[in-house]
Formats: C-alpha cells, sequence, structure tokens
C-alpha cells in the first residue's frame, strides 16, 4: 500500500470515531436489555393478553413474517400499529446502529490488516489502544446485543407495524434480520469472522488483502483480519501485564510508590520510557487479551509466549467486564468454546488448570495486594500532603496509585457480585475497603487543590527540556517524509510556545490538537510500507509518550483523573456498595473513612453518553439517593453518638443537682454522735461521689464514655472532612445533614428528659429539665469545631422548637407537655381544694390526702421553677401557656354568665335596693347557685394567680437575658396613663407582658372575653351582664363563712380553699370586660366594693352560727380585697 492512500485512510481519526460510537452503541444494547427485562419498563404491550398471540407469532416465523397474509395472528398488531411504530422506534434504530456499527468495523479491521500495521503497546500506544479497544467494544456489542431475550419480536413487531402503515418494509429489516440470527450463538459465529484467515493469512498474498481491503463490506464473510495484527499487539503488552500482576510481596520488596525509599531521588521526575502504560487498567488489559485471543485462538496453539501471557491472565479473574455489571463467565465460555474445536484438548486442560488456580489463590493475592495499597497509598498521600510541591516530578506515582486502587476495588466489586457459592467468602469480602476508597478520594482531591503546582512544573518540562530532546531526535531522522516532517515540526513549534505566564494568568491549555497529530504520526509510521517505521526509532516513541503525559498534565487533568479513578461501576453494583457501607459502620476504625462513600456517588455522572440521553435521569437518581442515603446514615449515626454521650453527661450533670447532697451534710452534721459510728446496716449501697468515675487503676480499661468518645471522634473526621462536593449538578452539604438529625435528636432528647408520663401524670421538676437542657447544650457547643456544623444554629433551633405546640416534626414539645401537665395536674387539683396557694412561700403547696396526689406542688411551682419554666419555654411557650390559660378563665366566665343570666330579674333588683336590709333578707334567698359563682369565681383566681408567679419568672428570665431590652419596654410602660387611646394601652401592654411584666389590665385576658362569641345578645347586654356579675359576686361573699376552709391561715398567708385568690380574679376580669365595653373601671369597682361591704355588715347581724362560723377571716378578706381594689382605683 503506498504511503498516499496511508495518509488518506484517516486510520487514527476512524479509530477515534468508532471507539466513541461503539460505547454508545454498547450503552443503548445495555439500556435496551435492562428496559425489557423490568416489567415495570418494557414496552406496555409486551403484557398486553390480546398481544401474546402475536408476540409468539413474530419469534417463531422471524425474521420471515408475512404480514399480508396473517391478518389472523398480525389483528392486535394492526390496531396500535402507529403506537407501535412510535413506541418501538428507538428501539428499532438502536439495532440498525449496531448493523452500521458492524460495517463500520468490518471496513477498518479490513484496511489496518491490508497496511499489514505494525503494533506495540510500548510505541504506538494510542494506535494500539484503540485497535484492541475496539476489537473489544465490538465483541461485547455482540455479545450484549445476543442477550437480549426480546430481540427478535421488537425488531419484528416494529417491521410489521411498519409493513402495515407503509405497505412495505423498512429498508434495513432484511440485513437486520439475518443479523440478530447468525449471531444467536455469538462466540461461535465471531470466531468464524475472525477465524478464517487464521492460516490463509500467513499464505496469501499481501496485495490481495490489500485489494480485498478497499471493498465495502456487506456480508460478513469477506470479512478478513489477521490474527498476526491481533496477537502482535496482545503479545506486547506481555512484560507489562507480567509486571502489573505481582503479588504483593514484590511490590513491598520494589517499594512501589515510596517516595521517601530513596530521599537523594526524591525530587527526580519519575519518568517512563511508556508513561501512559504505568497507569493503563489492568482489567483494560484483561478484557484485551481474554476476548483477543477467544476470537484469535489459532496462536495459542502456535505461539508458546501467547500461551504464557492467555493463562497467566486466566489465573488472575473469574469474570471480566463486558459493560457495567454485565459480565463474561471467563473459565466457563473459553472452555465451552474450545471444546467444540478440534486439536484444543491440550488448552481445555489449560482453562481447568488456571480456573481452580484461581478459585485459590486469587482473592488472597488480591487481598494482600490491597493491604499492601493501603499502606503505601496512604505514606504516599500523606508525603504529598506535606509537601504538594512533589505533585510536580512525581504527578504519575499520584495516577499510578489511583489506578492500581481503582483495579483492586473493582475486581473485588465484580468477584463479590458474581461469585455466590464458595469455600472461602472472606476472600471476597473486604472490611477495609472504605480505607481504599478514602485514599483515592484524597489523591484525587490533592491533586486538584496542586493543579497549578503540576502545571507550573509540565509547562516548564514541556518548553525548556522536551522540546529539545524532540528537536535533536527529529534532526538525526534518517528519514522524514514531507507530510510527518509538518506534523513533528509543528510539536516543536507548539512546545516554543509556552511560557509561565500563561499559567499565572490562568489561561485555559489545550493540547488535543497535537496528541490528536501523534496518534496519526502512529498510524502513518506503522503502516509496512511507511518510509519512517516507528518501532525503528524507539527514541521518537518514547519522548512523544513523554511529551503526551506532560501535556496532559496542563490540560486533561480531570481526564486523566476519571480514566484512572472512575469508580461509576459502583452504580450499577449498588448492592455490593451498599453491603460495603453498612461493613464499614460496623468498624470502629474505619469510621473516619464513611465519607468516600457519598463521595464516590459523585463518579455517577461519568456513566452518562451523549447517544443514551434517556440513561440521565435513572442514573441521576440513583446518585442522590445513595448519596443522601448514605449522608442520611453517618448524619443519623453521629447524632446517636453524640446524643449519648450528652445523656451520660446529663447523668454526670445529675449527680451535683442539690438534692443529691441532703445525704453527705447528713452524715457531716452526725459524724461525731455513736449512731454514725455504728457500722452501716446490711444491703445498703455506699453512694459513689461525683468525680469517681475519672478515678482509674488501669487505663487499659475501656469504659461506655471512652467508646463514644472514640467512635464520635471517628464520626466527626467523616462528617467534617469535606465542606461540600457535587453529585449531578446538585452541592451536597455534610454538615447539613449532621444539623438536621442533632436538631430532630436534640428536640426529641429534651422531650425525653421531661419524663412525661401520661397515665401517672409524672413529669420532671422545670429545673431539674433546665439542667439537663444545659448539660446536652455545653457539650454540643464544645464540639462545634469538631464537627463542622453551626452548633449555636441547632440549638438556638432546637429549642424555639420546644417554645412552639409542635415541633418541626408534629411531634408535642415540653411547652405542650408543661402546659398541659400544670392545667391538669397541678391547677385541676388546686381547684378542688387538694393544692392551695401561699402567698408567703410564693408557691402551690400540696395538702395532705390520701391517695389523691403523687406529687408535691411546691416543688413545681417556687419561685426558681417558675424561673426555670419561664427559661425553657422562653417568651412564645409561656404565651402558648397564658393562652390555655386563658381559655379556662374565659370557659369559667361563659358559665358564670349563664348564672348572671338565670339570676337577672333579682339581680336587677338587688342591685338597686342592696341598702335596704328588709328587702334584701327577701331577695338573696331568691339567688341560685351563689356558690357556684364563687367557686369558679376562685378557679379563675387561682389561674390568673399561677399566670402572675409564671409572669414573674419570664421577667426575670428576660431581664436576665435581654436587659437592654426589658429598660425600654418597663420605660414605655410608665408612659401609659388613664388618658391614653385604649388601643395603644393594649398594645403597650400586650408588649410589656411578653416580656413578662405585670400591667393593670391582661391583654391577653380582654383578647380572650373578646373572642367570645354571645348568642343574639347586644353589646348592651353583654355589659349588664358583666355589670350583674359584680352584684352577684358582692352578694355572695357571705356565704364564704359558712364553708369550713375559709379559715385563714398565717403559716400560708392564705385560705385552704383559695378564696384569698379572688381578689386577682375581681381586679383583673373587672379591668377586661370594662375595657371591652368601653366603660369606666372605678366606677363598677367603688360599686362593687359598696355591694360587698354592706353584704359582709348583714352578715354581723346574723345569728346562726353555722352561717358565721368564719366571719373573722372572711372579714380579714375583705381587708385584703379593699387595698387591691383601691390601688386598682387609682392606676385606673
Amino acid at each position: 500500500m503506498s504511503l498516499t492512500s496511508a495518509y488518506q485512510l484517516k486510520l487514527a481519526e476512524k479509530l477515534t470515531i468508532l471507539n466513541d460510537r461503539g460505547q454508545g452503541v454498547l450503552i443503548r444494547m445495555y439500556n435496551i436489555k435492562k428496559t425489557c427485562s423490568d416489567s415495570k419498563s418494557k414496552p406496555p404491550f409486551f403484557l398486553e393478553k390480546s398481544m401474546e398471540s402475536c408476540l409468539k407469532y413474530i419469534n417463531k416465523k422471524f425474521p420471515n413474517i408475512d404480514v399480508r397474509n396473517s391478518t389472523q395472528h398480525l389483528g392486535p398488531v394492526h390496531r396500535e400499529k402507529a403506537e407501535i411504530i412510535r413506541f418501538l422506534t428507538n428501539y428499532y434504530q438502536s439495532f440498525v446502529d449496531v448493523m452500521e456499527f458492524r460495517d463500520h468495523v468490518y471496513e477498518l479491521l479490513n484496511t489496518i490488516d491490508a497496511c499489514q500495521c505494525h503494533f506495540d503497546i510500548n510505541l504506538n500506544f494510542d494506535f494500539t489502544r484503540s485497535y484492541l479497544d475496539l476489537i473489544v467494544t465490538y465483541t461485547s456489542v455482540i455479545l450484549l446485543l445476543s442477550r437480549i431475550e426480546d430481540r427478535r419480536i421488537l425488531i419484528g413487531m416494529y417491521n410489521c407495524a411498519h409493513e402495515m402503515l407503509h405497505g412495505h418494509s423498512d429498508p434495513s429489516f432484511a440485513r437486520l434480520g439475518q443479523m440478530v440470527l447468525e449471531y444467536d450463538h455469538p462466540l461461535k459465529k465471531l470466531t468464524e469472522e475472525f477465524g478464517p484467515h487464521t492460516k490463509a493469512s500467513s499464505l496469501r498474498d499481501r496485495r490481495l488483502i490489500q485489494a480485498e481491503a478497499f471493498i465495502f463490506i456487506s456480508d460478513i464473510r469477506n470479512f478478513c483480519l489477521s490474527p498476526q495484527a491481533v496477537s502482535g499487539a496482545l503479545l506486547s503488552l506481555h512484560f507489562l501485564f507480567v509486571r502489573r500482576n505481582q503479588g504483593a510481596e514484590q511490590w513491598r520488596s520494589a517499594q512501589l510508590l515510596s517516595l521517601i525509599s530513596s530521599p537523594p531521588a526524591m525530587i527526580n521526575p519519575a519518568n517512563s520510557d511508556t508513561m501512559a502504560c504505568e497507569y493503563l487498567s489492568v482489567e483494560v488489559m484483561e478484557r484485551w487479551i481474554i476476548i483477543g485471543f477467544l476470537l484469535c485462538h489459532g496462536c495459542l496453539n502456535s505461539n508458546s509466549q501467547c500461551q504464557k501471557l492467555w493463562k497467566l491472565c486466566l489465573e488472575g479473574s473469574l469474570y471480566i467486564t463486558l459493560i457495567r455489571e454485565d459480565v463474561l463467565q471467563v473459565h466457563k465460555v473459553t472452555e465451552d468454546l474450545f471444546s467444540s474445536l478440534k486439536g484444543y484438548s491440550k488448552r481445555v486442560a489449560d482453562i481447568k488448570e488456571s480456573k481452580e488456580h484461581a478459585i485459590t489463590n486469587s482473592g488472597q493475592f488480591h487481598c494482600q495486594r490491597r493491604q499492601f495499597l493501603r499502606t503505601a497509598v496512604k505514606e504516599l498521600e500523606t508525603v504529598l500532603n506535606d509537601e504538594p510541591g512533589l505533585l510536580g516530578p512525581k504527578a504519575l506515582f499520584a495516577f499510578m496509585a489511583l489506578s492500581f486502587i481503582r483495579d483492586e476495588v473493582t475486581w473485588l466489586v465484580r468477584h463479590t457480585e458474581n461469585v455466590t457459592k464458595t469455600k472461602t467468602p472472606e476472600d471476597y469480602a473486604d472490611s477495609s475497603i472504605a480505607e481504599l476508597l478514602f485514599l483515592l478520594e484524597e489523591i484525587r482531591a490533592l491533586v486538584r487543590r496542586h493543579i497549578k503546582v503540576i502545571q507550573q512544573y509540565h509547562l516548564q518540562y514541556l518548553a525548556r527540556f522536551d522540546v529539545l530532546v524532540l528537536s535533536d531526535i527529529i534532526q538525526n531522522l534518517s528519514v522524514c517524509p514531507e507530510e510527518e516532517s509538518v506534523i513533528m515540526s509543528s510539536f516543536v513549534s507548539i512546545l516554543s510556545s509556552l511560557n509561565l505566564k500563561q499559567v499565572d494568568n490562568e489561561e485555559k491549555f489545550d493540547f488535543s490538537g497535537l496528541r490528536l497529530d501523534w496518534f496519526r504520526l502512529q498510524a502513518y509510521t506503522s503502516v509496512s510500507k511507511a518510509p519512517l517505521h516507528l518501532h525503528e526509532n524507539p527514541d521518537l516513541a518514547k519522548v512523544m509518550n513523554l511529551i503526551i503525559f506532560h501535556s496532559q498534565m496542563l490540560d486533561s487533568v480531570e481526564k486523566m483523573l476519571v480514566e484512572t479513578s472512575d469508580l461509576s461501576t459502583f452504580c450499577f453494583h449498588l448492592r455490593t456498595f451498599e453491603k460495603m457501607f453498612a461493613t464499614t459502620l460496623e468498624e470502629p476504625t474505619m469510621l473516619r473513612y464513611t465519607i468516600a462513600f457519598p463521595l464516590i456517588c459523585a463518579h455517577f455522572v461519568h456513566c452518562v453518553h451523549e447517544m443514551c440521553p434517556e440513561e440521565y435521569p435513572h442514573l441521576k437518581n440513583h446518585g442522590l439517593h445513595h448519596c443522601n442515603s448514605f449522608l442520611e446514615d453517618l448524619a443519623k449515626q453521629t447524632s446517636n453518638c453524640v446524643l449519648e454521650i450528652c445523656a451520660e453527661q446529663r447523668n454526670l450533670n445529675e449527680q451535683l443537682l442539690p438534692k443529691h447532697c441532703a445525704t453527705t451534710i447528713s452524715k457531716a452534721k452526725n459524724k461525731k454522735s455513736m449512731k454514725q459510728r455504728q457500722a452501716p446496716r446490711k444491703g445498703e449501697p455506699e453512694r459513689d461521689k461525683p468525680g469517681a468515675e475519672s478515678h482509674r487503676k488501669n487505663r487499659s480499661l475501656v469504659t461506655n464514655m471512652d467508646k463514644l468518645h472514640l467512635n464520635l471522634t471517628e464520626l466527626a473526621l467523616a462528617m467534617n472532612h469535606v465542606h461540600s462536593f457535587s453529585v449531578f449538578e446538585h452541592t451536597i452539604f455534610p454538615s447539613e445533614y449532621l444539623s438536621s438529625h442533632l436538631e430532630a435528636r436534640l428536640n426529641r432528647a429534651i422531650v425525653t428528659l421531661a419524663g412525661y408520663n401520661a397515665t401517672t401524670q409524672e413529669i420532671l421538676r422545670p429545673s431539674e429539665l433546665l439542667a439537663g437542657v444545659k448539660a446536652y447544650i455545653s457539650f454540643i457547643q464544645s464540639l462545634a469545631q469538631f464537627l463542622g456544623a453551626d452548633a449555636s444554629r441547632i440549638v438556638r433551633n432546637a429549642l424555639l422548637q420546644q417554645t412552639q405546640p409542635l415541633d418541626s416534626s408534629g411531634e408535642q414539645t415540653v411547652t405542650t407537655l408543661y402546659t398541659n401537665w400544670y392545667l391538669e395536674s397541678l391547677l385541676r387539683q388546686a381547684s378542688s381544694g387538694a393544692i392551695v396557694l401561699s402567698p408567703a412561700m410564693q408557691a402551690f403547696i400540696s395538702l395532705p390526702r390520701d391517695g389523691e396526689q403523687n406529687f408535691s406542688a411546691e416543688e413545681f411551682s417556687d419561685i426558681s421553677e417558675m424561673r426555670a419554666l419561664a427559661e425553657i419555654l422562653g417568651p412564645y411557650g409561656m404565651k402558648f401557656l397564658s393562652e390555655n390559660l386563658m381559655w379556662h378563665v374565659t370557659s369559667q366566665i361563659v358559665e358564670l354568665k349563664k348564672l348572671v343570666v338565670e339570676n337577672m330579674d333579682v339581680l336587677v333588683q338587688i342591685r338597686s335596693n342592696f341598702s335596704k336590709p328588709e328587702l334584701m333578707a327577701s331577695l338573696l334567698p331568691q339567688l341560685t347557685g351563689a356558690e357556684n359563682v364563687l367557686k369558679r369565681m376562685t378557679i379563675i383566681g387561682v389561674i390568673l394567680s399561677f399566670r402572675a408567679m409564671a409572669q414573674e419568672g419570664l421577667q426575670e428570665v428576660f431581664s436576665a437575658h435581654c436587659p437592654f431590652l426589658m429598660g425600654p419596654i418597663e420605660c414605655l410602660k410608665e408612659f401609659v396613663t388613664p388618658d391614653t387611646d385604649i388601643k395603644v394601652t393594649l398594645s403597650v401592654f400586650e408588649l410589656a407582658c411578653a416580656a413578662g411584666v405585670s400591667c393593670d389590665i391582661d391583654p391577653a385576658l380582654v383578647a380572650a372575653i373578646a373572642n367570645l362569641k354571645a348568642d343574639n345578645s347586644s353589646p348592651e347586654e353583654e355589659y349588664k351582664v358583666a355589670c350583674l356579675l359584680l352584684i352577684f359576686l358582692a352578694v355572695s361573699l357571705p356565704l364564704l363563712a359558712t364553708d369550713p376552709s375559709s379559715f385563714f391561715s398565717i403559716e400560708k398567708d392564705g385560705y385552704n380553699n383559695n378564696i384569698h385568690c379572688l381578689t386577682k380574679a375581681i381586679i383583673q376580669v373587672s379591668a377586661a370586660l370594662f375595657t371591652l365595653y368601653n366603660k369606666n373601671i372605678e366606677t363598677h369597682l367603688k360599686e362593687f366594693l359598696v355591694v360587698a361591704s354592706v353584704s359582709l355588715l348583714q352578715l354581723g347581724q346574723e345569728t346562726d352560727k353555722l352561717k358565721t362560723r368564719n366571719r373573722e377571716s372572711i372579714s380579714l378578706l375583705m381587708r385584703l380585697k379593699v387595698p387591691g381594689a383601691l390601688a386598682e382605683l387609682t392606676l385606673m
């Protein structure tokens, strides 16, 4: 073949295009196979019962389907022909793409064979690699085509619908149908395609082969592939493959990947005569060798070197990857094929021997290599991280490390997935795999982070060394045709123009043209009749391979990272991926490396191919789902660990509470007494003092806290390893996952700390809960710098949610729990007389009664507890508590109004004649429910008294936290006078009440009463009812004297039936009612005092001792009431 024709054949361009096209076709075949194997995604009419007979008929008659005379079989297809065409067009065109791809591959391989190209991976790396890739890709496409069970139906049904719609078959159908039939047994057919010329090629006249090469191949029988070309390309791998398959001990002896093994040479550039071969994937080479010798197996009997290389490859793996999770079971497929061939009995024996060797030794072999890589790559990463400048001369080491890790991980993944029955399952499991994945991500991050260092070094290398060496080699070439001379001159020109300013100015480099020209030059110099032979000028190949690597360090670092470390295979081995992650979570020493799993989800984007865009959403969902799942699990485990330590810290803090020091104080006080000198009682445990847990005689004893802290340290390193990363255009922040989980867990923990029991109505004292919450918060805040999460935001959000009735998950908060408990337990018992408000103690206290209560009211209602309650609930929570209290107040007011309405006529007469004793004597007995009025008003007083105590606690807390805000609020309140507009007054008072400041008029009570809707009642009638309510109360006061509990207790400074709360009830309810009706409060309170005074004076004239039993105590109540009312009147 002439040199001119070699230039015109464009072998480099065709190989590049066909390899990319082949990958797209292969992925489309994979996608069709996956789609049709799943009932949820396969074409809908494949599942219709009406189509069953049609599908069977098409499958049986394929490809000779008589559409016109088979209407009875194809009736359903005719009815849905348009829908079938629409749905199956992409499937059918994909199969047509396979056929066209096959034609182009045939043509190109025949052309290459006719050119008698020389292949050597060490010299023309790109040319050899592309050639072998094309053969493997083509074989993979055919094998995957044969694995699509519905291929006949898809093609046949489309053609039937096409003929029904257009009146003729699709033009491609005849050849396509024939191709599908021929590949029912793909390997047999493929070996026939590649094999007929095994003997003939060496005897055939080369000129005849060259003539055949330029004939377009339309028939498979014309396909011609020289086995010498394939075997030559494969044999060039021998030295490299043997070297890359060395065991861990040999690697260790050679100190592979070590930068510190020879300190003087540490800054020397890491060069090789075959740079690209150093990080070439072993998995790729295995695929080349296995499939290459499957197709051109004749050389296995005639060439001992081929046989050695083939056996070595068979001993390494049980499975090789075709595409994604589709694999080729190497030994079974090869044995089945060779068993059907004559003269291959020895090769079958070799296969069986190699399989036994692989089953016995390959697992341990790769396990030891992974152990070595964990140590070696960790050392490499540490050195490069400490001295990133070494990434310049030692960049090759980084990519070698990535490639080695990727090879070991992918080997483990595909064997774990496919080896289901084995006597040594431990060979296919690795609990430390996360460390390798983590180191891979660390090297990748290191290269990205210091890419400028790499660019500066290699730019100088290209401009100051490579270009000079290349110039010398070009000048020393004995023969250099014009085309080659132009290409090599352009190399020198491009490299000579480089300068460091381009890196400093962050200019984008693009050497893709240079690399393509070198690919072209490899093709030109590898044909048999080329004037310039590359294998005769190895120095040119060596320096160009070096230049290509250096140019990639300038413009293709990211592509190099993908080539050497892409682990997108996990996207198709999700079960294994999840299992590895779960195993890692169970290993405490591996927890710090768990972040590698979500980071690897970012690799899934590299699975996308432009020829199969419909895959993108599914791949994206897989990537995001598993990234989210892994981070959720990590955040969950981390938050669990944090909360467990918080619980331990809370327990330690709980030992310091004042209630636990009573025993110690008692012992210290009575230390000198004889009783204390006696031996302690049997069975009475000695209580450890706080801090005893820190005393250790042996440091090897590991406590639960030690384990928790160790786990937390590891998990914190994982969660805080990266600030953010991207998965399919989504930016992921691991710290946000942790913050979310910590916030939710802290919310649940705070509620759990409250210890609320709905059955027994038990709950923790607010002060104890506050101490526990502070212990939790203190520990979480101490972790802020280690977890990478915003601890202040977590605590703030959690505490803020606890001030609301429900948290973000819709669960009850401590605000709801304490509100319900105080209303249902404390205040309900206070209403029944079991609990009394003691002004002297400023707390509610319990009255001793058998079997009626299970808590001490003063422990939940004194000043310190109210202050703690306000601190926990905050202003929002206290507002919610107030609203619930007001709801109970208004429910009592509604009942009071009903009683007033029932006694309306009598009360009107009393109001007019209260100063006439004779008439009053006849009117008072006509009143009904007077005791009920007093009881309900007392309940209101109890509730309002409790609210006043809670507001006082809130004021103290608010003053302590926000003194700068409390001052202006109090100042604003002082400017309110009786002449101020009522709306302004209520607005100011509402602000003041939110801060806990007491007000003359309770805005919450005014709002609550305003929300009561009276049925068909006018404002005048409502006002009248309010006036009569005060009259009802005033004339009912003497009835209190008959109650035995209406006895004033000096110790409590109150009454056992809580009637001392009436004062607050009457004053605040009156103020709210008459504010609402825009009436003068002072006038109505004066009227109340006059009527009440007259009623109590009349009690002095009563002769019945039962009615006057506690007359003095009631008189004292009046003395308490009058100063309060007078003070109110003064302010009004």
